[in-house]
């Protein structure tokens, strides 16, 4: 089908909210709006910069911009520590702001949101009122700081493109007719699915420009990205449905679950990371029973923050985002399928255990806890034999108080200088849900 015969109508909606982390902090603290504001992790210099107002995007700073580079780009930049569950409120609300307008379909991230128009929602007058519609009352009922830009497009993957072409506060529209010259002056990178390595692996094939991109037929974008992804982004960029829309690959199966925390500078010892890794997996247990699965399996990865010495000795070592070279450790425990938080907690002293304690391991600045081998309760195979001590009724007793007063009322004594710590963190592609008084 020729992109020139299909009607000119916009089916989809990308809803896209603008600096949504730190659009939330200025909603929340009416004197920091129209100042240059970073949204951070944690407090340290050494981290990274995980939202930037648009006034801080002036001075250059933006995702990913170390703390220490924002200073000095923006010497008066405002720095807040991230609230996840905050931000997951503004999130739910904004949900309930659009669904006053317009149905919605997905909600890809914390910060995005899609409806698909029907029938004659999706002439263009009445797809542009309705994107109007959303704006307004987002808002009326979220916040007049919390702005989006809207993408309108006859498929899913251009109402994404078309969002991020305005910022912010924009409304940009891809008709079927103006594809594909509407979106020649792209850069490769603007396109969903391009990122920094598969702008290089174009390049080499001779790939520079969107408009050398659009100029391939179908056969040759199937050679250039080898695969029927090639064939899909042949016609969604000239608007055509091909089923999917664009949408990201999901499985109706949960495999994993787990928590990650960037170690704050007082819990960067062997004693403070043990504490902290108690209360990830802590939550983990919790979010496993609430969301009705059991697991075989404990992955746990730590990274420890290198000298420069000890980066020219070492025989192999990476950087993180925050530009800390690191040497990372990774262990994996097996184990009968269980959901109590005391047979987790013993599987992870195992692991713990065997943790290498060297001169190039002292300085723990990242843990990640992962639960694989996920299997939903109701297709657990019962055990003949009984559950030893009691400790699922242990960890129904503990969920009960924690669901009504907080998720750190009762633990385990190994967490407790880690109590306050390692907080729910920002999630961009998973929004947390609210178990009792906390997200999560």
């Amino acid at each position: 089908m020729a992109a020139a015969l299909q009607p000119d109508r916009f089916r989809f909606l990308h809803i896209d909210l603008n600096s949504f982390f730190a659009s939330v902090e200025q909603q929340i603290h009416p004197e920091y709006r129209g100042r240059p504001l970073g949204v951070v992790p944690t407090m340290a210099d050494t981290t990274c910069c995980i939202a930037a107002s648009y006034e801080a995007k002036h001075f250059g700073v933006k995702t990913g911009t170390r703390v220490s580079d924002a200073k000095k780009l923006c010497p008066g930049i405002i720095l807040i520590e991230g609230s996840h569950t905050e931000y997951a409120k503004y999130s739910h609300a904004v949900k309930e702001a659009v669904e006053q307008a317009c149905h919605v379909t997905s909600i890809p991230s914390i910060d995005e949101t899609v409806c698909e128009l029907i029938g004659r929602e999706q002439e263009p007058p009445n797809a542009r009122k309705i994107a109007l519609e959303i704006k307004q009352s987002i808002y009326k009922n979220v916040g007049e700081a919390i702005r989006c830009s809207i993408g309108m497009a006859p498929n899913r993957y251009l109402a994404k493109v078309a969002s991020d072409m305005q910022k912010p506060d924009g409304l940009i529209g891809l008709l079927p007719s103006q594809l594909p010259r509407a979106i020649a002056h792209l850069e490769l990178r603007d396109l969903p699915g391009v990122g920094a390595r598969t702008e290089i692996r174009l390049n080499k094939k001779g790939i520079t420009t969107m408009e050398q991109l659009l100029a391939l037929d179908r056969n040759g974008m199937h050679q250039l990205w080898d695969s029927v992804w090639g064939d899909r982004l042949y016609h969604w960029l000239r608007g055509i449905d091909v089923g999917d829309n664009g949408a990201p690959p999901t499985s109706d199966i949960q495999k994993t679950l787990g928590h990650s925390h960037v170690l704050a500078p007082e819990f960067r010892s062997t004693t403070g990371a043990w504490s902290v890794a108690h209360k990830l997996l802590h939550k983990a247990a919790m979010r496993l029973r609430m969301e009705k699965f059991h697991t075989t399996t404990l992955s746990f990865n730590i990274r420890f923050a290198l000298t420069r010495e000890q980066v020219a000795r070492a025989t192999k070592s990476r950087r993180h985002n925050s530009g800390i070279e690191h040497a990372s450790w990774g262990m994996e425990a097996r184990f009968a399928a269980c959901n109590d938080t005391l047979t987790l907690l013993e599987a992870l002293q195992g692991i713990w255990k065997q943790c290498p304690k060297g001169p190039d391991q002292q300085k723990p600045f990242f843990l990640a806890i992962t639960l694989h081998n996920l299997i939903p309760d109701d297709e657990l195979q019962q055990t003949l034999f009984a559950e030893p001590g009691n400790r699922n009724e242990l960890s129904a007793t503990m969920d009960k108080l924690n669901l009504k007063y907080g998720h750190t009322t009762l633990h385990f004594g190994g967490m407790l200088p880690a109590r306050e710590s390692a907080p729910t963190r920002i999630a961009f592609t998973q929004i947390p849900v609210q178990y009792g008084v906390d997200y999560m």
